[in-house]
C-alpha cells in the first residue's frame, strides 16, 4: 500500500481547521492538525511531516515565527496561509523560509493543487512514494559540476559551494538556482520562474519570486544574480 503524504496543519479557527483537515483527508493526505504554534512545533518535531501548512495568525507562536523555527531544523516545504493577499505577513512568511502562500478564504481544490505542486518540486507525490528528479537535462561540465566565479554547483549531488564552503539551500532555492544556471546570462522573467520553479500553470504573485531571489542572493552572493529592471533576473556567467 502506498505511503500517505503527511501534512502538519496549524490553524486556530476550529471550523477552518476541521473542515480543511477533512478535505485533505478525502484527497488521501494524512493530517495532523494543531490549534496553536507551540503545539504545531511539538507536532512537527514528533511526526516529521512531509509538508507544513501554517496560518500566519495563530496564538502561542505565530505562523511566521513557527516557520522560522522549522526552517532552522529542516528543509521540509512550508506553505503559509494568510487572510490578506496584500499583507506584510505574506512577505514576512516568505522571508522566514516559506516556499509558497495561499490566501484565505481558499477553495479546497486550489489548496490541494498548491500542496501537490510544492510536493512535486520537493520530490514527493501524494500516495506515490516515488521521488521525482529536480533537474532536467542540462549542459554540465566537470562531471555535472558548474562553475560561476567562486560559486560551484553540483547538479548531480545537489550541492552548492561558495569559495569551497558548502551553502545550505532549501529545495526551492536549489531549483531556482538550477534554472538560472541552466541559462547563464539569459534573462528569466518572474512569470517564467513561477512556471518553472513553482509549477504555476496560472498567474501567480511575483513577490514569491522576488523574496526567494533575495534569499538566494544572501547565500550565493548579492552580485551573482542580476536584476534586469522591467524584465526579470539573470545569473552572471
Amino acid at each position: 500500500m502506498a505511503e500517505q503524504t503527511h501534512v502538519l496543519f496549524v490553524e486556530d479557527d476550529d471550523v477552518i481547521r476541521e473542515a480543511t483537515q477533512l478535505a485533505l483527508e478525502r484527497d488521501g493526505f494524512a493530517v495532523t492538525a494543531m490549534p496553536d504554534g507551540l503545539a504545531g512545533l511539538e507536532a512537527f518535531r514528533a511526526n516529521q511531516p512531509d509538508i507544513a501548512l501554517l496560518d500566519v495568525m495563530v496564538p502561542g507562536l505565530d505562523g511566521v515565527s513557527l516557520c522560522r523555527r522549522i526552517r532552522d531544523e529542516s528543509t521540509v516545504p512550508v506553505i503559509m496561509l494568510s487572510a490578506r493577499a496584500d499583507s506584510i505577513d505574506v512577505v514576512l512568511g516568505l522571508e522566514a523560509g516559506a516556499d509558497d502562500y495561499v490566501t484565505k478564504p481558499f477553495d479546497g481544490a486550489v489548496l490541494v493543487a498548491r500542496i501537490r505542486a510544492v510536493l512535486r518540486r520537493f520530490g514527493h507525490a501524494s500516495g506515490s512514494g516515488q521521488a521525482t528528479t529536480a533537474v532536467d537535462e542540462r549542459s554540465t561540465t566537470d562531471g555535472g559540476v558548474l562553475h560561476f566565479g567562486d560559486l560551484e554547483i553540483d547538479t548531480e549531488g545537489m550541492e552548492v559551494r561558495r569559495d569551497g564552503a558548502p551553502v545550505a539551500l532549501t529545495p526551492t532555492e536549489m531549483r531556482l538556482l538550477l534554472e538560472f544556471s541552466s541559462a547563464p546570462g539569459t534573462v528569466l522573467s518572474r512569470d517564467k520562474l513561477l512556471e518553472r520553479v513553482w509549477d504555476y500553470g496560472w498567474g501567480g504573485d511575483t513577490r514569491v519570486v522576488d523574496v526567494h531571489v533575495q534569499r538566494l542572493r544572501t547565500k550565493v552572493g548579492q552580485d551573482r544574480i542580476e536584476t534586469v529592471r522591467g524584465f526579470g533576473y539573470k545569473l552572471k556567467a
